[in-house]
């Protein structure tokens, strides 16, 4: 092509990145890559794969298929070098990871190519994104451990984490997990996905050259089965895993009972909302950034395009103008928009949902650009014309392919975005701020973008709602989720002064068998379903009244109403606070008649039982406090903008109250919940249920909304069992056995509800200054990002 020509189609010439470094390092290890385990590399002599460019087929190098034994020094390593590591403090830790990244900033090129090379995108986006990000990650945690003896304050490391992580972005990937993890005081155990570890060994060089002490990262390779051993290891206190939402599911089965914390960061099908309203050109462009950066291997890719009815001929019309212009081809050129799919398998899922796509109806656009011969490439897609049961509508697919629906008005846009099981991520593209912040609350979504898109930082968190996911990475809330209280939380069962018995209650007026309680559902009282009713007895054995047996169909009655009560959540903080301390004040005035029963109940003596209902008292009063001071934060990420973190309700939390001290134990769970906007469905103790039922009418005096606040007595267990299984549950908080943590963790598979659970053990419910860790599991953390200026 001569210069003429080159000035008249103004095509872009090839700007190949060179390799040449990262092929010697790579022909160094010709014999195959061994794992890393207590500060040593481990070669076996057997059990390698290869690892493959997808670009070109070219074997990059032999990775090792970790042996059960040899997984088996990784954790033992990760064990023994916690306590040590734990003990470095804070600053010692932060000298770690700053020598990390600065090392990391000194091999920057080499991981970028490398990163490229294994995992097919393009090398601009290696360089320009992926790397400066890892980067940013120990730098960021770097600054948590040095503030970590102020900062956090209360808290401890978790011990060993068992981290798995996903082809998409493998390095960063390890740095999300890897840095926030160690900072923390934590040991990892780490395994990266079988068509990508390479980048992972590279960086893990890098550790070894800082003096990372042995066995605070250990590294090890492999085939899923790898990861499931590490998920199923007795010896591993946490698993983070980001992945499928199927493997998401079997992790949860399988850790469950076992007392595992988790973090899961799982799949998508995130919205792109763009209104009439919107800069067209500017919601192209960031629409060509959400869905094709990484060829759509993004969990959070903005994969379902929402245009408003009144623009989206023209909008389509300028999306596929765009991708007419949108270059695949080789990943090391520079120029490459979209590069190559990870491995056949995955481009084969691709091809057949498209096909199924439009054999379903829809209309199917492929840009008429020029495709590799070799290696492994999908052309960017469109697929227009669906409706909301296409399979492209609902499924992620993972790979470079825009489904489109259209939409009239604003409620059917929030409508139609949350009309799937997801929630990881959203983008809305308005010129209007005032209906950008509107409609951003209201998308069931971890993060949301304003005017810009595939934002991600440090400093804020990420992860998602429903099936996307629980927890967080990122931000102080990512820094938590590697940590645990350290002491006073759980405690030994209390032990109680049985000397005063229910015949000394009866005196005071509380009469024997003919009380019988209702149910509290939707506001009302209401006989059971079943008309069962369960006799009650007081610390000696003898029958005090009797109590509704609830069943399936009054939970789901009572979920019913509370998800009705939905709309508690947007009542302001204030008028939350001011209905906690009408609720103190109406309770406050039935004193002797609740220390009563709880005498009779629990077998108290008059001084406990005024102990109890005091800091019952004092409870309510505390969380009205919290109500508007439980706030987000506003962080300030390297861009010319703002994140907002916001503190948002769970939903439905079903909760299963212990039966020690049961008037403070309910409350101490009930009122977090609602005061952070959540409705609650309530079993209480199921050894003193007539304390809860004694409730009914303070709540019902007190202002709070029907529905709010529902109570369904009887077997805790089984009553928690099909809470855990139901759909419109968003979270269950269970304190009973060991084998009740078990069965609800396990039965909450489905549709992934968070979980929060005792482990058979006792809480401290008088210990005060604990109302945060609460609060924490009332609320989900939602990001949203504001860009400002032209």
């Amino acid at each position: 092509m001569n210069t003429k020509e080159i000035f008249k189609k103004m095509n872009y010439g090839p700007a190949p990145e060179a390799n040449a470094t990262v092929q010697e390092w790579l022909d160094s290890h010709a014999e195959g890559f061994g794992i890393y385990v207590n500060g040593e590399w481990v070669k076996q002599t057997d059990g390698h794969f290869d690892s493959k460019n997808p670009a070109t087929g070219e074997v990059l190098g032999k990775v090792t298929q970790t042996s059960e034994d040899n997984l088996n020094k990784a954790v033992a390593a990760a064990r023994a070098a916690q306590p040590e590591w734990q003990a470095v403090g804070g600053h010692g830790r932060a000298k770690y990871l700053y020598a990390i990244a600065r090392l990391i900033q000194q091999k920057a090129r080499s991981l970028a190519v490398l990163e490229t090379m294994d995992n097919g995108k393009s090398v601009r986006e290696s360089k320009t994104a992926d790397v400066p990000l890892v980067i940013r990650h120990f730098y960021y945690h770097a600054g948590w451990a040095q503030l970590s003896d102020t900062e956090h304050a209360g808290y401890q490391p978790l011990g060993v984490i068992g981290q798995v992580i996903p082809w998409n972005f493998p390095l960063l990937m390890a740095a999300w997990k890897i840095a926030p993890a160690i900072a923390a005081g934590n040991t990892v155990v780490i395994k990266p996905a079988e068509y990508t570890s390479l980048s992972l060994l590279m960086l893990t060089e890098l550790f070894a050259e800082a003096g990372l002490p042995a066995g605070v990262v250990n590294v090890v390779t492999g085939d899923g089965a790898v990861g499931e051993m590490i998920v199923k290891h007795p010896d591993i206190d946490k698993i983070a895993f980001t992945g499928s939402t199927a493997v998401g599911r079997r992790i949860r089965e399988q850790t469950a009972g076992s007392g595992k914390k988790l973090t899961l960061e799982l799949g998508g099908k995130s919205p792109y909302i763009v209104f009439d309203d919107a800069d067209i050109d500017s919601a192209v462009e960031g629409l060509v950034d959400s869905i094709w950066f990484n060829q759509g291997q993004v969990c959070c890719a903005g994969s379902r395009l929402l245009v408003q009815e009144t623009i989206a001929e023209r909008f389509i019309e300028k999306v596929k103008q765009r991708m007419d212009k949108l270059i695949v081809g080789s990943p090391l050129d520079k120029n490459t928009d979209v590069g190559a799919i990870v491995d056949p398998i995955q481009k084969q899922r691709i091809s057949s949902i498209v096909d199924q796509s439009v054999a379903e109806g829809a209309s199917c656009y492929q840009p008429d650009v020029e495709m590799p011969e070799d290696g492994c490439f999908y052309p960017p897609t469109l697929l227009s014309d669906l409706n909301t049961v296409n399979i492209a509508a609902r499924e992620e697919i993972f790979g470079p392919v825009l489904s489109t629906l259209v939409f009239r008005e604003q409620r059917e846009a929030i409508a139609l975005a949350n009309n799937t099981t997801y929630g990881l991520a959203a983008t809305i593209w308005s010129d209007n701020i005032n209906r950008a912040l509107d409609v951003a609350p209201q998308l069931k979504a971890g993060v949301v973008w304003v005017n810009t898109s595939n934002r991600f930082d440090a400093s804020c968190g990420f992860g998602g709602y429903k099936e996307s996911g629980m927890g967080r990475e990122g931000g102080k809330e990512g820094m938590l989720d590697y940590m645990k209280p350290v002491d006073g939380l759980v405690t030994d069962a209390p032990s109680y002064d049985t000397s005063s018995t229910g015949d000394s209650a009866s005196a005071t007026g509380i009469t024997g068998v003919n009380q019988t309680a209702k149910l509290y559902i939707g506001g009302k009282q209401k006989r059971s379903d079943n008309e069962n009713t369960l006799t009650v007895n007081n610390a000696a054995g003898n029958a005090i009244g009797r109590v509704p047996e609830g069943n399936r169909k009054d939970i789901r009655n009572a979920v019913e109403a509370a998800a009705k009560a939905a709309g508690w959540a947007s009542a302001t903080q204030h008028t939350k606070a001011q209905i906690l301390y009408y609720l103190a004040e109406n309770l406050s005035y039935r004193k002797q008649e609740f220390s009563t029963r709880l005498q009779q109940s629990v077998g108290y003596g008059a001084s406990e039982a005024e102990a109890e209902f005091d800091a019952s008292i004092n409870l309510i009063f505390t969380y009205a406090a919290w109500c508007d001071k439980y706030e987000g934060a506003v962080h300030s990420p390297p861009m010319r903008g703002v994140t907002l973190a916001m503190n948002e309700a769970v939903g439905v939390i079903g909760i299963c109250a212990p039966d020690d001290s049961p008037l403070l134990s309910l409350l101490g769970l009930i009122l977090p919940a609602v005061a952070m906007g959540n409705t609650v469905v309530t079993v209480p103790s199921q050894t003193a249920p007539l304390v809860a039922t004694d409730l009914y009418q303070v709540f019902e005096t007190s202002d709070i909304p029907a529905g709010v606040i529902n109570i369904v007595t009887g077997n805790r267990d089984e009553l928690a069992k099909v809470m855990a299984e139901h759909m419109q549950v968003d979270s269950i908080w269970y304190h009973g056995s060991e084998e009740g943590c078990a069965t609800v963790e396990q039965a909450s598979v489905a549709n992934l509800k968070r979980t929060w659970v005792n482990q058979g053990q006792h809480w401290d419910w008088y210990k005060t200054g604990q109302e945060r860790t609460f609060l924490h599991q009332a609320t989900e953390v939602k990001n949203i990002w504001i860009p400002y200026g032209d």
